[in-house]
């Protein structure tokens, strides 16, 4: 029963730490003025495809490996702990036992919060190329000043100075 306990507790540690978050933009693009919805759905997938690549996983990838990665170390170190206190009080099978549950039931949640971190700073690296790309295609991204058309004529010369 008791193995069983166990079992259900780290499978549900595991489950709970695999943070997920859009492997997507976060932010709203929108077609430059006169662009077709086809050129900017084309815009939006070569921008997509051209953020992906400097960060190199998908921001949810990036999270749960994180996640899962920590959880792991959280359970080895208090089974590590858990031997060093059991053994100062002559049962190290025991403490490890006690060890390895508490970090495996603080393990995930420092998990969970690691991959949160870790796929925040990748998804915000990713907003940021992407928002770049798109810009640079002539689309329009709201709260950015649009930049000047190139075919608009330069404003006229001063005048001459006046006395």
């Amino acid at each position: 029963m008791l193995k069983k306990c166990v079992m259900l507790i780290f499978v549900l540690g595991v489950v709970s730490a695999c943070a997920t978050v859009p492997t997507g933009p976060s932010v709203m693009v929108l077609p430059g003025a006169g662009k077709p919805f086809d050129q900017f759905q084309l815009d939006d997938l070569v921008c997509r495809q051209y953020a992906q690549q400097p960060i190199g996983v998908a921001p949810g990838q990036a999270a749960t490996q994180s996640a899962v990665n920590t959880a792991v170390l959280g359970t080895a170190i208090g089974a590590a702990a858990g031997a060093a206190i059991g053994a100062a009080t002559g049962h190290p099978g025991v403490g490890a036992a006690v060890g390895a549950g508490g970090g495996l039931l603080t393990g995930p949640a420092a998990g969970a919060q690691a991959g949160a971190v870790s796929s925040g700073a990748l998804q915000e690296r990713y907003d940021i190329v992407y928002v770049q790309c798109m810009y640079a295609k002539g689309d329009q991204v709201p709260g950015v000043a649009a930049a000047p058309s190139p075919s608009a004529p330069p404003p006229p010369p001063p005048g001459p100075p006046r006395h």
